[in-house]
């Protein structure tokens, strides 16, 4: 029997034939499409996902329903003595603290929840961290704490194109969306701990991809925390996108410019964020590396 069972969710950005290869597990994300289910790296692609966005199809996120998670545990169980489950922030999503709750409840000691704020690059790389500390030998209760220790030491920013999905959203006012669109505002969005707020507003698509990776710059230099981390050579960087490739590829140029020599990791960003913030935009970000695992992925 397995020791660790580590397991995660698509806005990790590990897809099913990944979480394979990598040897962890993962749940597809659900999403609705214009009434009809979507399960993310199932039976949608992300180009396909985004088309349906440009043709304003009618999408909402979901969760994975709580009998499906705690099935997954049930099977993960037979076969290790225990499951650590890295999903999506607590604060962009409802899925963890259900998930927290119902390990408590019906799985204590044998599942373990972290809750560690992490999406996108920064979730990755806590499965890979998660993966190789089991590996290694720790027992889950072990990982589940190494994970939470440093659960603040990540910082993103985004780049975002349209204030289309904003104004769906509630985030900004139709009014405002509409005055921003006539002067070519570009919102950049900032993912620290738990919270998605607003970093600045910038005009053109180029000045706010500057912002955000200036802003990365700046809190790595001051935040002290961050900037130890870096000295030791202990922080990943990465870029996240639902812009073009080939955008995401110049950014990711600037970014280990600014950075040279640093562990660096580009995907796609999760489709429960592309949701609420439409086509085309770039995030830039960095995160504690545990492990050193991640040195040289790309």
């Amino acid at each position: 029997m397995g020791k660790v069972a580590v397991l995660t969710d698509t806005n990790s950005g590990i897809m099913p034939e990944q979480a394979e290869e990598m040897g962890v597990y993962t749940i597809p994300m659900p999403f609705y499409i214009d009434g009809r289910l979507y399960l993310e790296g199932k039976n949608i692609t992300h180009e396909e996902f985004y088309r349906f966005q440009e043709m304003d199809a009618q999408i909402s996120t979901s969760m994975p329903s709580p009998g499906d998670v705690a099935a997954c545990w049930s099977d993960l169980l037979k076969s290790h003595d225990t499951v650590v489950y890295i999903p999506m922030s607590s604060g962009l999503s409802s899925s963890c603290q259900t998930a927290v709750a119902m390990a408590e409840e019906a799985f204590s000691g044998r599942v373990f929840v972290v809750d560690n704020q992490r999406i996108s690059v920064p979730q990755w790389q806590s499965v890979r961290e998660a993966k190789a500390l089991a590996d290694a030998g720790m027992d889950g209760a072990a990982i589940y704490r190494r994970l939470m220790e440093t659960k603040m030491d990540a910082d993103i920013y985004i780049a975002v194109d349209t204030l289309k999905y904003l104004r769906r959203g509630g985030r900004v006012t139709p009014a405002a969306a509409a005055l921003g669109t006539v002067l070519n505002i570009k919102p950049v969005l900032r993912i620290k701990g738990e919270k998605l707020d607003a970093y600045a507003k910038v005009r053109g698509r180029a000045a706010a991809r500057e912002t955000a990776l200036q802003a990365l710059k700046q809190a790595v230099e001051t935040d002290e925390r961050l900037h130890t981390l870096d000295v030791e050579g202990r922080l990943l960087f990465g870029v996240a996108y639902t812009a073009p490739r080939e955008e995401a590829e110049i950014l990711a140029r600037e970014v280990r410019a600014v950075f040279p020599g640093r562990p660096f990791h580009m995907d796609p960003l999760a489709l429960s964020i592309a949701c609420h913030i439409g086509p085309g935009a770039l995030g830039v970000g960095c995160c504690i590396d545990l492990t050193g695992e991640a040195a040289g992925r790309n």
